[in-house]
């Protein structure tokens, strides 16, 4: 038995046991808890229990029954039980024993404990202390380090990591060539500088958020935009964007007060973040529309609390977390939040200058009123006598019980949500109506909701509250061209025939027109009414440069439609009160129906050439803020708190909501959010308030992972009491302060980290694999795979086909004819992807590229902080047979041929080692390539009629070779 700690330390010692072992029937679960034990607390621990006996005296090892349950021979009374195949060995039972001795004290898991350095760490910079930690471990273990890598492998190991390409051969050799000691530094500067730095880095967080074009399931719908998801995070990561920022920008980019404007194009950089949100699977026509809604948020809870906290939040969702602090309660607090958080489309286009042209648009119309008003003004100042309203057509309402739902024929949008510039904030009651033919004022505009306020083309959305549904029809007085309506049930986006198309109709008619959807087999569901300028086609959000709707109310019925009453409450206006009204935006629907009567009988002016002048160029300046590009974002909806799904079951719920909040039983220094709001920014407040220390630990894990190929904690995505421990918690530590203290700066924290004595040792040498075969205390660096993506890009450049090209629409995936089913692509990509980066293919989820999925790229579901590595013989007969590699091969062998500096068959190995491997062949290498060349010539000369094309059929077949070894795609 190997000897136990001086001190036993209860995370790291004596939680992991309890956890494994004990927690499954004496957990934090009370559904799963046995015989009222609950471990994982002190008072649970050390209470008195039914039996008469406590599980755990402190300090008192003869008193503790769990001593006596762990160490029975007894199959009856020991514990774990026989069946659950757990049993403890003696060092756990000693150290077991030894804790109790020691007092048996429980600290909170050491993921939810504030970071702290409690070790002096040596004087110098940031790298040198990472290198101290390091081998104070080492030196602890007993290990020996191994020698510094050569030039070779740093600049191949370097490139990969930070670009994820090899360096190019010129560069190779002046690296090597250059006895500098800033030689390497300046190196590291150079690929952290590197445009494919973002290209490398943005893919490692595509497999965190999921990353996906494409919806899934039946029809495979495409998310409209996903692509400048992927392009903001490149530029993103290569402009070095903090990491504090991404995250607000992913989680609530909509909200942000000052967003984030890309510098050359104006987009709102912040907005396309929320696509974060919107990258889950999508199901097309699901029957039970209210089980989908609770799929997409479980998708969103799951990815929102891997990737940020480093948390299985959604094991939650059906009872209390069996391990971790989340009781369900905090489940359905985030389920209230996202729930109230909309699916919507955003556009894309330059939101500074858009919102400078509304506000001038927004300024001219009111110099217009005021020059009106105070031509009005003059004569009635004095005229305070009421005047009743003559012909005002007011419909009284029938017997038949209907329910408005909104009126907009007065000043205000009724409660409802205006997303986007479009229907500003008011509706278009009063707005002047110049004849085009007189050049006069004609009229003022009766009430409506219009999303032509400063011209038609602009992007709007106008949103109803969430209500349920319990008449049978919902009805929309509207006109527009090319708009539509849709009735969004259970925040469902995916409305398509043959069970949902009823709940979405095109507006197409510049006429008044009664639009009625029939809800009658969803009495009793959730919806919201969405009035858009635009329209969808296959779930893309299509607007026209003239496109515009506008709506007058909206209601439900049983049967007929009636149309319902105008609520004023002013029954004779004051003529005096009527303009000043006007001017301020505070008329009533009575009071401009009075002044156009007023109007039409002469008694007001009508000429205002200074008016007419100002409302042209108000006109114009509509043009210029006309949307025609958009993304799948998200958008605040309205406040809504959830019931708790009983066991998960989201038919069964319970009688009381859960207030909104963010994992108190984690974080217990908050208050629930009941505003109006969904309640994301308080979420991302509790991520990055200062006692937070799972943001900053989760993402330089991540960033360790990718570096050195394992992570401290070496379960990325889970730092619960399931997880990994960490092997270095100092260095874990005193890394997250840093990344803090630092500005939250990845290139920063990269950079330390490739500076370090521990980046640059040598895979080989050092401590042997029997003193630590997994390298968990990096004695060494350890050996590892490329990921499928490095492979191909690798491919491609030692072959001379790389297309350095960045951003864009996605190359379509190639398609094989064994890749069939519904939804498949009309038109398959090309064989090579056209030469682009691997980045920029195309993610369809059921049409995945076959050679990312050999090569292990997760399926895109969830978050995949850390990748599965398999050794199987699928990718060795890729790599034999596949037609790409074949291709690529040719390529290679063109470009050896064809190469004027390369003047025999000694150079032309040379210069594709340095392409595949990034070295130089050793003697024997050079020897077997030659042997190879000429022997495969002789083969080929011998089935073939002509010697033309042997040379190049004899080097293709060994830069296919070369391809498929082992240090080809692996960083040795």
């Amino acid at each position: 038995m190997q000897a136990l700690p001086a001190q036993v330390d209860f995370n790291f010692h004596i939680k992991p046991i309890l956890v494994q072992k004990c927690y499954l029937c004496h957990g934090p679960d009370p559904s799963s808890r046995e015989a009222g034990l609950r471990l994982d607390l002190k008072e649970g621990a050390t209470m008195l229990l039914e039996s008469g006996k406590t599980a755990i005296v402190p300090s008192a090892v003869h008193k503790s029954a769990l001593m006596d349950r762990i160490t029975s021979n007894d199959p009856e009374v020991v514990m774990p039980p026989p069946s659950l195949k757990q049993e403890l060995s003696d060092y756990e039972v000693a150290l077991i024993k030894k804790w109790i001795e020691e007092g048996a004290e429980y600290e909170p898991h050491w993921a939810f404990m504030p970071a702290e350095t409690k070790k002096k760490v040596v004087k110098g910079d940031f790298s040198a202390q990472i290198d101290a930690l390091i081998q104070e471990k080492i030196t602890e273990k007993g290990l020996e380090s191994s020698e510094k890598a050569d030039k070779y492998q740093l600049i191949r190991r370097l490139s990969f990591v930070l670009t994820g390409l090899p360096p190019d051969v010129e560069r190779i050799k002046q690296f090597v060539a250059d006895e500098r000691p800033e030689a390497y530094i300046e190196l590291v500067d150079e690929y952290l500088n590197h445009p494919a730095f973002g290209e490398k880095w943005a893919s490692h967080w595509m497999d965190v958020v999921r990353y996906a074009e494409t919806k899934g399931h039946e029809f495979d719908y495409q998310i409209q935009g996903a692509w400048r998801f992927r392009d903001y995070l490149i530029r993103a990561f290569n402009q070095d964007i903090p990491y504090d920022q991404l995250l607000k920008e992913q989680l609530m980019g909509d909200m942000l007060s000052k967003p984030r404007e890309n510098p050359l194009s104006g987009e709102n950089e912040s907005a396309i973040g929320t696509l974060f949100l919107t990258m889950s699977e999508g199901t097309h026509s699901p029957v039970d529309i209210k089980k989908d809604e609770a799929d997409r948020i479980d998708n969103m809870i799951d990815v929102v609390g891997k990737s940020f906290q480093g948390l299985t939040v959604a094991c939650a969702k059906c009872h209390d977390h069996k391990f971790d602090p989340i009781p369900t309660a905090d489940y359905y607090g985030l389920y209230g939040m996202l729930g109230s958080t909309r699916f919507s489309t955003l556009p894309v286009g330059n939101d500074k200058i858009k919102f400078n042209t509304v506000s001038k648009a927004t300024e001219l119309k009111q110099k217009i009123k005021s020059l009106v008003a105070k031509e009005w003004a003059g004569p009635l100042e004095k005229d305070s006598i009421p005047v009743r309203l003559v012909n005002f057509n007011s419909v009284e309402n029938s017997a038949k019980e209907i329910n408005v739902i909104a009126d907009f024929r007065g000043q205000d949008l009724q409660g409802w949500k205006a997303d986007g510039l479009a229907f500003g904030a008011s509706t278009a009651l009063g707005e002047p109506i110049f004849s085009s033919s007189t050049k006069t004022l004609q009229a003022l505009s009766p009430g409506f909701a219009s999303s032509q306020l400063f011209g038609r083309g602009i992007w709007g959305a106008l949103r109803s509250p969430d209500f349920t549904v319990d008449k049978n029809f919902i009805g929309v007085r509207a006109r527009g061209k090319g708009a539509s309506i849709r009735i969004v049930m259970e925040n469902f986006q995916l409305i398509r025939y043959p069970i949902y198309g009823g709940l979405e109709q095109n507006v197409n008619d510049e006429a008044w027109k009664n639009y009625t959807f029939d809800l009658s087999a969803w009495k009793g569901r959730k919806v919201y009414i969405e009035i858009l300028p635009g329209s969808f086609a296959r779930h893309q959000y299509i607007q026209e440069e003239d496109a515009y709707i506008e709506a007058e109310y909206a209601m439900s019925f049983d049967e007929a439609w009636e149309t319902p009453d105008l609520k004023d409450s002013e029954t004779n206006p004051s003529i005096s009160k009527a303009v000043k009204h006007w001017v301020t935006g505070k008329s009533s629907a009575k009071e401009i129906a009075f002044l156009n009567q007023e109007l039409t009988e002469g008694k007001l002016k009508k000429d205002f050439p200074s008016a007419l002048a100002l409302k042209m160029k108000c006109d114009s300046l509509g043009r210029l803020v006309k949307d025609s590009v958009f993304i799948q974002g998200v958008t605040e909806g309205f406040g809504e708190e959830s019931s708790i799904f009983i066991r998960g079951n989201h038919s069964d719920l319970s009688k009381e909501k859960v207030p909104r909040i963010f994992l108190s039983g984690i974080f217990e220094e908050q208050k629930p959010y009941r505003g109006d709001g969904s309640g994301r920014q308080q979420m991302v407040e509790m991520m990055l308030a200062a006692d937070n220390p799972l943001t900053s630990r989760v993402m330089v894990n991540r960033i360790w992972h990718h570096v050195f190929g394992k992570g401290l904690v070496e379960t990325v995505d889970n730092f619960g009491l399931q997880g990994k421990l960490p092997t270095h918690p100092e260095l874990l530590d005193y890394l997250a302060l840093a990344f803090v203290k630092n500005s939250w700066s990845i290139k920063s924290m990269i950079k330390n980290m490739v500076l370090t004595e521990a980046f640059q040792r040598s895979t080989s040498g050092g401590s042997m694999s029997s003193s630590d075969p997994d390298n968990l205390f990096l004695s060494r660096y350890s050996v590892r795979r490329l990921e499928a993506e490095g492979i191909r890009d690798a491919v491609l450049k030692a072959a001379g086909t790389l297309d350095s090209t960045m951003f864009g629409k996605p190359v379509p995936v190639h398609l094989t004819d064994f890749m069939q089913g519904r939804g498949r692509p009309g038109d398959s990509g090309p064989l090579d992807g056209n030469g682009r980066r691997s980045v920029y293919l195309e993610v369809r989820r059921n049409f995945l590229d076959r050679m990312m999925s050999v090569f292990d790229r997760p399926t895109p579901f969830t978050t995949f902080g850390k990748r599965d590595v398999t050794n199987v013989p699928a990718q060795s007969l890729f790599l034999m047979n596949d037609p790409f590699i074949a291709e690529q091969a040719d390529q290679m062998a063109n470009q050896l041929l064809n190469n004027e500096n390369l003047m025999d068959d000694e150079e032309r190995i040379k210069d594709a080692y340095l392409r595949a491997f990034a070295r130089l062949p050793s003697a024997e290498e050079m020897n077997k390539g030659l042997a190879f060349v000429s022997k495969t010539k002789i083969q080929l000369a011998e089935k073939a009629e002509t010697d033309n094309g042997l040379d190049i059929l004899a080097w293709k077949e060994y830069c296919h070779a070369l391809f498929n070894m082992k240090s080809f795609i692996y960083l040795m």
